[in-house]
């Protein structure tokens, strides 16, 4: 696999994870996503698209890219479910 489809494919993912909670705002009325949550999951997703992409291209051990992108992708979870159901109540949950 050459080095542009590994890009294409590590940003064509957030892409299409955003493409679902588009289709479910034009679909469905359970579904309220404001033009501010599409921008805030944008930048999450894509940054940590960034991030992994610049992981990929620096750290040469196939373990430690593993181990990196895996605490990366952890991350985005922690703070995804933060922000959406405020777990530990910080003051990014919104509530």
């Amino acid at each position: 696999m050459t080095q542009k489809q590994k890009t294409t494919i590590i940003y064509g993912v957030p892409a299409a994870i955003l493409c679902i909670p588009l289709i479910g705002n034009l679909t469905s009325k359970e579904f309220d996503w404001s033009l501010s949550d599409f921008v805030i999951g944008a930048a999450l997703l894509f940054g940590t698209a960034f991030i992994i992409d610049m992981i990929l291209r620096k750290v040469k051990s196939k373990t430690s890219r593993i181990i990196f992108s895996c605490v990366i992708v952890f991350l985005l979870i922690l703070i995804w479910v933060e922000m959406a159901v405020g777990l530990f109540g910080s003051p990014i949950s919104g509530s």
